[in-house]
C-alpha cells in the first residue's frame, strides 16, 4: 500500500518528512489538510492535531523526526551515518535546526522593528555557530547528503522570501553557510518539498500576521 504524507503546504516539517521520502525513492500520496479545520479523520490519527502525519503499514505515524527516522531505518539509502557518535551528531544538529524554525517564528511575529531586528540578530548569531561546525561542504557532512541537510533544507527556504521583503543580514558574513544553502536549494529533493505557489503562500501568510515584518511588505 502506498503510503500516505499528511501535510499543510507550509508546514517545514512536513517538507522534511517529503525530502526524506524523495532521497529514498519511496512513492507516496500527498494529502494536503486546513489547519483551521481540521478533520476528524485526521484528529484521529494526530493526537497532537500537528502534520506532518504518515499513514504507512496500517499505522499512523506523528512527529518529523519520528517519521524520518522510521524511513531512515526501512528505506535505503541511509541519510544517517554508520558510526554511532556521528549519528547522534546529527541527531543533536537535526534539534538545533528546530530552535531556528522556532526563532524564525519570533521574527515573523516581532511585534516592532526593534524586535525584528533583535531576532535577525539573533538568527545570524545562531548560523555563526553553524558556520562553525561546517566543513568544506557541499552538504553538512560533506559530500554526502544526510538527516540534518533535509533538516535545513526548509529553514533557508524561509530566507528565499524574507530577502524578497528586506535585507535582514542572516547569513551577513558566513560564506560557508551561504555556500550550504546554495547547494541545498539546488538540490531535487528540497527544490520539490513545497508546492509551486509556496511564496505566495507563505508570503500572504505573513502578510496577515500584522506584526513588523507585515508592514514591512506593504511599505
Amino acid at each position: 500500500m502506498t503510503p500516505v504524507l499528511v501535510s499543510h503546504p507550509l508546514c517545514p516539517y512536513v517538507q522534511r518528512a517529503a525530502i526524506v521520502l524523495a532521497e529514498k525513492g519511496v512513492p507516496y500520496e500527498r494529502r494536503d489538510i486546513d489547519l483551521a479545520a481540521k478533520p476528524d479523520w485526521f484528529l484521529a490519527v494526530s493526537p497532537l492535531g500537528k502534520t506532518p502525519v504518515l499513514l504507512a503499514g496500517g499505522a499512523a505515524l506523528f512527529e518529523s523526526a519520528v517519521i524520518c527516522e522510521y524511513l531512515d531505518e526501512t528505506h535505503a539509502p541511509r541519510l544517517h551515518p554508520s558510526d554511532a557518535l556521528l549519528r547522534a551528531q546529527q541527531r543533536s544538529w537535526m534539534e538545533f535546526g528546530s530552535a531556528l524554525l522556532n526563532l524564525i517564528g519570533g521574527f515573523y511575529n516581532a511585534a516592532d522593528e526593534r524586535a525584528l531586528a533583535a531576532k535577525a540578530a539573533e538568527i545570524h548569531a545562531r548560523f555563526g555557530q553553524v558556520e562553525a561546525a561546517l566543513g568544506e561542504g557541499p552538504y553538512f557532512m560533506g559530500e554526502q547528503f544526510g538527516m540534518v541537510d533535509a533538516v535545513f533544507g526548509p529553514v533557508f527556504r524561509y530566507f528565499d522570501v524574507f530577502d524578497t521583503i528586506a535585507e535582514f543580514g542572516m547569513l551577513a558574513g558566513l560564506p560557508r553557510s551561504a555556500a550550504w544553502r546554495a547547494a541545498l536549494a539546488a538540490r531535487p529533493s528540497v527544490r520539490q518539498a513545497a508546492p509551486a505557489n509556496y511564496p505566495d503562500l507563505l508570503r500572504a501568510f505573513l502578510l496577515k500576521r500584522g506584526a513588523a515584518l507585515s508592514v514591512r511588505m506593504v511599505r
